[in-house]
């Protein structure tokens, strides 16, 4: 159960809701406009308030709901953390899409938010306040994922590899947020 878990959470992480709702409202493809980032900070730049927060809950729910799941069905907090990954990997690489897909910060959230809800929570006050003080989503969204890892090492050491993971890989994803972040010329809102 475990493994076919696994394969539905990376196919249902791999739907773009940002691309999917640019599609049905005929908007322009955040793939290919804005910051070309298929997620909900482009979605506002580029579609408005409604269609960012859709694509917010969207991303967000693709990994939510297989952890969820996961924890119905008894698997142990491990196992569904490895199954919240899964959806962040779709998101990030989606089958569907080339493998071209988004940072991936949403889904964390929506991965947290099943998984371990004060780590959530965390992630969403660092987010906000660093947002709040400097209007940039690319450090906001950085310093949450990393913010989170103390928490983990301290309260749930036994869901630390997943999370390390997680947190690499949304770092990669954000390799070039980092290089315009050193330069200076990373976007505000």
């Amino acid at each position: 159960m475990f493994w076919l878990l696994l394969l539905l959470a990376y196919l249902l992480g791999s739907l773009s809701f940002a691309v999917l709702l640019s599609r049905l409202f005929g908007t322009r493809d955040p793939r290919h406009d804005g910051s070309g980032n298929p997620g909900a900070s482009n979605m506002l730049r580029l579609a408005g308030r409604k269609l960012a927060l859709l694509t917010l809950a969207g991303d967000l729910s693709k990994s939510l709901i297989p952890v969820l799941i996961a924890h119905q069905l008894g698997l142990a907090p491990l196992q569904q953390a490895w199954v919240g990954l899964a959806a962040v990997v779709g998101h990030l690489y989606p089958l569907y899409f080339h493998f071209r897909g988004g940072k991936g910060v949403a889904t964390a959230a929506g991965l947290l938010l099943g998984l371990y809800p004060p780590a959530a929570l965390l992630g969403l006050a660092l987010w906000a306040g660093v947002f709040a003080r400097l209007r940039i989503a690319s450090l906001a969204s950085l310093v949450a994922v990393l913010g989170i890892l103390p928490l983990f090492a301290w309260q749930r050491p036994g869901l630390l590899a997943p999370m390390l993971l997680l947190a690499l890989l949304i770092l990669i994803r954000h390799r070039h947020n980092l290089r315009a972040l050193r330069q200076g010329t990373e976007r505000h809102f």
